[in-house]
């Protein structure tokens, strides 16, 4: 967990904003610790959490946790975290064997006209159910999606179209009936493409997740090259609805990533859009 990021959010394990969406983007960077710091983040404000973790394995993102302070075996075993393991689970259903069990939450693998509907079911019911009420179980705070990266997707043959379509069901879900909040990291390759009409790719997959988010935190590399001291710079916009319109807030930060944690460094560029 990264106690810079917190001031420049405004948000503590013990105060933060409910129902937001948050989209964390890179382009010819890696954003993977922003990832790291939101899954600590909640875990330490007790929180539900369900991890879509398409990318990388369990041990993985455990290992990177546990050097942050956090343990993802634990909070697994208590029920505080719900993790889909993408790349075992695509394994299972590309090379079936008869000790797997057949996962439900990638169905679109087999067929990916039929869309995300058993992995939006699959989060439905892991953030619905918190075990409140039952003896013995824990009750945990509000529900949290994380999604690392949506964007893998459009390579197992899923359309821009259907992810826009997930994210939006999801938010319904967790943001507005739930009050939870969703992280998801987007990842656009190359130089920003031009707008051309298509309406698949990653680059059109990153504007329609904009219009949804509240939050959106974008990483890339510095402008004038590569720098021992800053690894990049990260423009942190907020969008807030109010009674005459919404307002857009811009402020651009440069960082660099320790091991146990990252410092951000403001280069006093910020700015405000009605």
């Amino acid at each position: 967990m990264f106690t810079e990021l917190n001031s420049i959010l405004n948000a503590t394990p013990d105060s933060f904003t409910q129902g937001e969406f948050i989209l964390v983007s890179d382009r010819q960077s890696d954003a993977s610790f922003l990832i790291h710091h939101f899954l600590s983040f909640y875990l330490r404000a007790r929180c539900k959490v369900c991890f879509l973790g398409l990318v990388q394995s369990f041990s993985h993102y455990s290992a990177i946790s546990q050097r942050l302070g956090v343990s993802l075996t634990q909070a697994r075993e208590r029920g505080q975290l719900i993790f889909l393991e993408g790349l075992k689970e695509s394994l299972s259903i590309l090379i079936p064997q008869e000790t797997t069990t057949e996962s439900q939450a990638m169905d679109f693998l087999r067929d990916p006209t039929v869309g995300l509907q058993r992995l939006y079911e699959f989060v439905r019911s892991s953030v619905s159910s918190d075990g409140g009420g039952e003896e013995g179980v824990e009750e945990w705070g509000p529900p949290v999606l994380l999604v690392d990266d949506v964007s893998v997707l459009l390579s197992l043959g899923v359309s821009a179209g259907a992810a826009l379509d997930f994210s939006h069901y999801c938010r319904a879900t967790v943001c507005s009936q739930l009050q939870g909040n969703i992280v998801m990291l987007v990842r656009c390759h190359g130089e920003e493409a031009e707008d051309d009409g298509s309406d698949e790719g990653s680059e059109w997959l990153l504007k329609g997740l904009t219009h949804q988010c509240s939050l959106t935190l974008h990483v890339q590399g510095l402008p004038t090259g590569y720098c021992r001291d800053i690894h990049g710079q990260v423009e942190v916009c907020w969008r807030r609805r109010r009674g005459d319109g919404q307002h857009t807030q811009k402020k651009l930060f440069q960082y660099k990533v320790h091991d146990k944690g990252a410092s951000f460094f403001a280069p006093g560029t910020s700015s405000a859009v009605l």
